[in-house]
C-alpha cells in the first residue's frame, strides 16, 4: 500500500515508521526534520528493542502525490496546513485517516476531501520525539479506528488489518465520536492538569492563573497527590457525564479504569505538556474548548473542567 504521513512528530513517525517496516511504500511529509530522517532515517526506541527505517522523504505534497492511505497525525494547532496539504495527496480511491486529538477534526477534513473518504482514529500510546528522526516509545500503542459519522463499512477493516499487519492492536469502533469521548476521559484530566499544575492547585480549581509559575507535573505526581488526583477523577466523571447526556454510554468505571492504567505510565509528561514547556501552541480547542460547549449544549454542568479551561486560556497567554 502506498500511504503518506503527514504530521510527523512523535505519533506520525511512531506509526509511519512501523507501517514502513511492514513492508509497505510510506511517505513522510516533513518540514524540521527533513534532513536528519533523509540523511540517518528513522530511529524508534521502545524498551530494548531499537527499530531502524528509511522511510520515503518528501518536503512538498506534490513529491508524494496520491496515496491510497494518507494518515494525518499533525498537532490539530496546524490544521490550518491541511487545506493545502491534503488535496495532493488524494485520488479517486484515496482514504485520509486523522489520529488526532480531541473533537471536530473529521468533520474538518470531510470539508477538504469529502466524507466518503474521511475515517476518524485514534491512540492509546505514550510517546515522546527525543531528538529529530528519534521517537521514544514508552508504553502502550494501541489504535482505534471508524467511519466518520457512519458505521464501519468492509474497508474500514481493511485498513485495520493493514495497521494490525504492522504490529499495533487495532480495533473498529462502531461508533467513532463515542470512542473520541472515550478517550477524552484520560486527555481532558492528564493533558489538563499536567499544564494547569504550573498554576497551582488552587488556580486551577477557580479558573484563574497568575505568575510566577510553578512546576508542571507528570502523571506520577498528579497520582501520587491526594488533592490532584480527586481532581483528575473529578474531571472524568464530568466527562462521562456529559459524553452520557450526548448518548454514548460511558460507565463511570471508566475513570477507576484509566486512573489504574495511567500509574503504569510511570513520569509520563502529556502531549499538551510537553507543547507548553516548549512554548508552542496549545491543542486547547479540540481538547478542552470544543467538548465543553458539547456539555454545555447537553445541559451537563462541568464546574471543574470549565475553571481548567480558563486557567489553560491564561496560562497559553503567558507562553
Amino acid at each position: 500500500m502506498k500511504i503518506a504521513i503527514v504530521g510527523c512528530g512523535a505519533l506520525g513517525s511512531y506509526y509511519g515508521g512501523l507501517l514502513s517496516r511492514a513492508g509497505h511504500e510510506t511517505h513522510f511529509l516533513l518540514r524540521s526534520d527533513y534532513d536528519a530522517v533523509r540523511r540517518d532515517g528513522l530511529k524508534i526506541t521502545s524498551g530494548e528493542e531499537e527499530l531502524h527505517v528509511r522511510p520515503i522523504c518528501a518536503r512538498r505534497p506534490e513529491e508524494i502525490g496520491p496515496a491510497e492511505l494518507v494518515v494525518v497525525g499533525l498537532k490539530t494547532t496546524a490544521n490550518g496546513i491541511l487545506k493545502e496539504t491534503l488535496p495532493a495527496l488524494v485520488g479517486p480511491n484515496s482514504l485520509v485517516l486523522t489520529l488526532q486529538n480531541g473533537l471536530g477534526n473529521e468533520a474538518l477534513i470531510a470539508g477538504i476531501v469529502g466524507a466518503e473518504r474521511t475515517l476518524g482514529g485514534l491512540c492509546f500510546v505514550c510517546l515522546n520525539r527525543i531528538a529529530p528522526g528519534h521517537i521514544l516509545h514508552i508504553a502502550h500503542g494501541a489504535v482505534v479506528i471508524g467511519e466518520f459519522g457512519r458505521p464501519p463499512l468492509p474497508r474500514t477493516q481493511e485498513v485495520a488489518k493493514v495497521i494490525t499487519g504492522s504490529g499495533v492492536s487495532c480495533r473498529v469502533a462502531e461508533n467513532m465520536e463515542k470512542a473520541h469521548w472515550e478517550k477524552l476521559v484520560w486527555n481532558i484530566p492528564f493533558n489538563g492538569l499536567g499544564v494547569a499544575s504550573a498554576a497551582g492547585l488552587e488556580a486551577t480549581l477557580k479558573g484563574t492563573a497568575a505568575k510566577p509559575l510553578g512546576k508542571c507535573l507528570t502523571t506520577d505526581l498528579l497520582l501520587a497527590d491526594a488533592k490532584w488526583e480527586k481532581l483528575a477523577r473529578e474531571l472524568m466523571l464530568e466527562t462521562i457525564h456529559a459524553a452520557n447526556a450526548l448518548g454514548y454510554e460511558i460507565p463511570e468505571s471508566a475513570a477507576d479504569y484509566q486512573i489504574e492504567r495511567t500509574r503504569s505510565m510511570g513520569a509520563y509528561k502529556a502531549s499538551t505538556l510537553i507543547d507548553f514547556e516548549r512554548g508552542m501552541p496549545l491543542e486547547l480547542e479540540t481538547l478542552f474548548l470544543e467538548p465543553l460547549r458539547q456539555a454545555r449544549k447537553a445541559g451537563v454542568d462541568c464546574p471543574r473542567l470549565e475553571a481548567m479551561c480558563g486557567t489553560l486560556e491564561r496560562l497559553a497567554g503567558m507562553t
